[in-house]
Parts: structure tokens; C-alpha cells; sequence
């Protein structure tokens, strides 16, 4: 296992099964190394805690709370256990788990949907197996532990959350820390799951490394590679010709957004090809920019021919010149990032391409995939799959947890804030994207690169004034520092 790797409830017991049957590791060590790593990461992050409320449900993730609560009984804290399933009804590990606890002197109270919460609460309720809505009995427990406002420690997933997606299930425990078994988990760490899961941590439970070996991960976690430093000789040519294209009438806005995050991107020239209206005055503050107005007889076609990379989409509209425009832009053949109404009119003539970005939000992505947004929240890692065998390239599906795909690999990134729920967001990433493309960067690591810069600015900003109110154009100062590693 790497520590970025991510793999399906599925695969976690792929590994867990080889580490008992093969590797000769008993499942109730490794229950128990479960419970001992849970207890000291709730000790640490809570080391004035008193007293601990363990949920437990009837299967091994409750097995992992009884463990808890035995520890905790035996370092002195006061216990609450509150069972979901009888003892009788426990079977293997689990039962045996059970039984230490009352052994130490615990009690178990079998809840029966009221009862104080005290302390820390254990949730241990549900594990990864999960695949349907939350039953009726564990929602109300899952219920009587958020509205208890109490600190809660999920135990390898907040209960209620599907541990391939991150979906919650009807009803999903809202913890302040997870701590995850083995291995990650994919659902910890995009969709409803920044919602639920708080800070996330991982033990391998000293699974050797070999029950690893044959079982491929599901995604990664982002880790992008850095910029080059440039050479001392390099020039404008060297860093790319980029043209932008969008900003139909009354979104002028996107399309300048989108050029000054290429230019603080590092692109070497910033073309942008607009509505004739407003060209002549798009520039005005950013003369780096340089603007020309096309009508619907003539896209600029050769200054599209000129260009290493495009960018199509910021501010297009779906009028006839926005479709003369988009036309235009594929017409030209070169590589580049396609964002917004590009997306949207990609969606009415879909084709494939492999020298693409495409940075849909879940909204577009449902319009490119004829599908609902709901459909794409139950499980986007399916749909950013779906996108790219459909459209080919690479494919960023946007939103907490951001989802970057090519033919082979999904990246997972965990940078980023809600205060990026504001209109130019996309814009200023597409026109990142664009300039990476343009300086030599392949698709893949462009897109890597791009989110990774892009959230991570996000955050420098909301540190310094809070998350409401953070604009796009916020973000264009920070991106030249954190590309020069500063």
C-alpha cells in the first residue's frame, strides 16, 4: 500500500482475506490492532475525554467499537455502549469482542432510540458492506448521535456512507474524524463525504505489504508534479500560444477570468477571441490580454490555426455565434480544454477526441452523459469514467472531492473550500488548465497540476479572509506563487 492509494470496499477485503488465509493473520488481531488504533487516535485528538458513548452494530465494524469500549474501560474512562444487535445475535469475531468487553465489566445496553450521550461518541454502527439505505433502526441511532452535537470518531467510515462512492445512504453519521482501516477508502474523500467524514486518518494495522501486491488500487490521491524551472534562455514562443475563446454577449467576465488565469498560469502568449462588441475594451486593466472580435462568418480561423492550445467555453452562450465559434474551434484540430457552454454544446454533437481536457461540473456532466446530477452524485467515480470512454482525453469532474481521469487513472483531489461555490471559478481553471497544455505539460498532468493549484490558492485565501465571499479573481495572485513553489 501507498499512502495515497485508494481501493472498493471490495478489494479492502480482497487484502483482508489474503492477510488472514494466506498470510496467517487472525481476524480477531486484526480487529483488535483495529479497536487499539481507534482508542489512541480518539485519546489524542481528545486527551481531556472523561468519558466515551460507543454505538455498535451487529457486525465486525461493531466488533471495532467493543474493542474501543473495552480499552476505554480499562484506561478508566466511563463507557455507554449502546448495542443495535443483541450479544446472542453476534457471530465470530464480533461475538468474541463482545465478550471481552462484558468480561472487563462492561454493560451493554441494547438502544431502543432515546438514551444521554456522553462524552466522545464511538460510531461503529455500520461498515463498508453497506450498498442500500440505511434501515430504519440504524437511522434513528445515526439521528439520536447528530443531534446530539457530541464529538464523534467514526470507526473505518461514518456510518451510512457508501464506502465506493461517498454517497450517503438516506441517513449518514456527521463525524470530526475518521479513522479507516487497511486502506483508504475511495468514498472518504469526494461527493456528500466532505460533509461527513471530518479529518481523515489511516491505519494499515501492520497488514504486510505482500497482501497488497496483487490487487490494483481504484484511484489515488492527488500528488501533482511540480513545474519545471524554467530555462534561463527561455522565451514568450517557448512557454505557448494560447487562445481563448468565449465571452459572448453579457459574460465578458468569464472569458477575462479565464485569460488572466492563463497569463498568472505561465502562458507565454494570451490570445482571446470574444464577441465583437466588447474587444475592443476586454483588455482594459490586463493589457497582456490580447483580444479580437469574431463575427459568425469568420471565427478567426487563423489565429485558432496559430495557436499551440485552446480554450473553448468561458462565457460562449448557445446562440448561433457561440455555435460558429465552437465550430471554429474544433475545425482547427489542436489540443485543449473544453469548459461551460463548450461542455454544453459538446453534449448536442458528441464526439471524441484524445488531445482533450474536459472540466465539466456535475450539471454538465449530466448533459454530456444524458443523465440526472443525481445520478452523477450517486457515484462519481462511475460517471468520470463514463465521461472520458464517451469523450476520450482527460476528464475533471469538479466538486468537493474532484474527480481527474484519463484512460487508466483517477486522481482524487483534496484541496479546495465552499467558498469556491461562486461563479468564474471554472473559468479561472479552464484557463490554468490551458496554460499548463500550452508550456509542454501532457493532458494528464496539466489537469493534475491545474486542480491541485487551483484549490490549493482557494485555501491560501479563505486562511487569510474566510471561505464567504471568496471571489475568482481572488484566486489569480496566488497561482504564480504556488507554481514557483512559494
Amino acid at each position: 500500500m501507498t499512502d495515497f492509494a485508494l481501493y472498493t470496499a471490495a478489494r479492502i477485503k480482497q487484502i483482508e482475506r489474503i492477510a488472514i488465509e494466506d498470510l496467517g493473520l487472525p481476524g480477531i488481531v486484526l480487529m483488535r490492532r483495529a479497536g487499539q488504533a481507534a482508542f489512541a487516535a480518539l485519546m489524542q485528538r481528545w486527551p481531556d475525554a472523561k468519558a466515551i458513548t460507543v454505538f455498535c452494530g451487529g457486525g465486525n465494524n461493531g466488533g471495532d467499537g467493543y474493542v474501543v469500549a473495552r480499552l476505554a474501560l480499562q484506561a478508566g474512562l466511563h463507557v455507554v455502549l449502546m448495542a443495535l444487535v443483541d450479544a446472542g445475535e453476534l457471530k465470530g469475531d464480533a461475538l468474541t469482542s463482545c465478550q471481552d468487553f462484558m468480561a472487563a465489566g462492561g454493560r451493554v445496553q441494547r438502544f431502543d432510540g432515546t438514551g444521554a450521550i456522553e462524552g466522545v461518541v464511538v460510531d461503529a454502527l455500520l461498515g463498508t458492506g453497506l450498498n442500500r439505505q440505511v434501515d430504519a433502526g440504524y437511522a434513528t441511532a445515526i439521528n439520536h448521535i447528530n443531534h446530539s452535537k457530541m464529538p464523534v470518531i467514526a470507526i473505518d467510515l461514518p456510518s451510512g456512507l457508501n464506502a465506493d462512492t461517498g454517497a450517503v445512504m438516506g441517513d449518514c453519521v456527521r463525524a470530526n474524524m475518521t479513522i479507516t482501516f487497511i486502506a483508504r477508502k475511495t468514498g472518504l474523500f469526494t461527493g456528500q463525504a466532505a460533509d461527513m467524514t471530518g479529518d481523515v486518518v489511516c491505519d494499515d494495522l501492520a497488514v504486510p505489504t505482500t497482501a497488497f501486491s496483487s490487487i490494483e488500487p481504484e484511484a489515488h490521491l492527488l500528488v501533482p508534479r511540480p513545474m519545471a524551472k524554467r530555462r534561463r534562455c527561455a522565451h514568450k514562443g517557448d512557454c505557448g500560444r494560447l487562445v481563448l475563446v468565449g465571452g459572448n454577449l453579457g459574460f465578458s467576465g468569464a472569458i477575462r477570468l479565464a485569460g488572466e488565469a492563463a497569463l498568472r498560469g505561465g502562458a507565454g502568449l494570451v490570445n482571446i477571441l470574444t464577441h465583437p462588441d466588447h474587444a475592443t475594451v476586454l483588455n482594459l486593466g490586463r493589457p497582456e490580454l490580447m483580444c479580437r472580435g469574431a463575427d459568425e462568418s469568420n471565427a478567426g480561423q487563423r489565429m485558432l490555426a496559430a495557436a499551440d492550445v485552446l480554450v473553448v467555453g468561458p462565457g460562449l452562450g448557445l446562440d448561433a455565434w457561440a455555435e460558429a465559434c465552437f465550430q471554429a474551434a474544433l475545425d482547427a484540430n489542436q489540443p485543449g480544454v473544453v469548459d461551460a457552454d463548450g461542455l454544453n454544446l459538446l453534449a448536442t454533437k458528441p464526439c471524441k477526441r484524445d488531445d482533450w481536457i474536459l472540466t465539466p461540473h456535475p450539471g454538465e456532466a449530466a448533459r454530456l452523459l444524458n443523465c440526472t446530477t443525481g445520478d452523477i452524485a450517486a457515484d462519481r467515480y462511475a460517471a468520470v469514467r463514463a465521461l472520458q470512454s464517451k469523450y476520450g482525453g482527460v476528464c475533471v469532474l469538479k466538486g468537493a472531492g474532484t474527480l481527474i481521469a484519463d484512460d487508466s487513472t483517477i486522481r482524487v483531489a483534496t484541496v479546495g473550500n465552499p467558498g469556491m461555490a461562486s461563479g468564474g471559478m471554472g473559468d479561472v481553471l479552464a484557463g490554468l488548465c490551458g496554460a499548463l497544455l500550452a508550456q509542454g505539460l501532457s493532458a494528464f498532468d496539466a489537469a493534475c497540476l491545474a486542480v491541485d493549484t487551483h484549490g490549493r490558492a482557494a485555501d491560501r485565501v479563505a486562511a487569510t479572509h474566510g471561505e464567504i465571499g471568496l471571489l475568482a479573481s481572488d484566486l489569480l495572485v496566488e497561482i504564480p506563487a504556488l507554481l514557483n513553489g512559494l
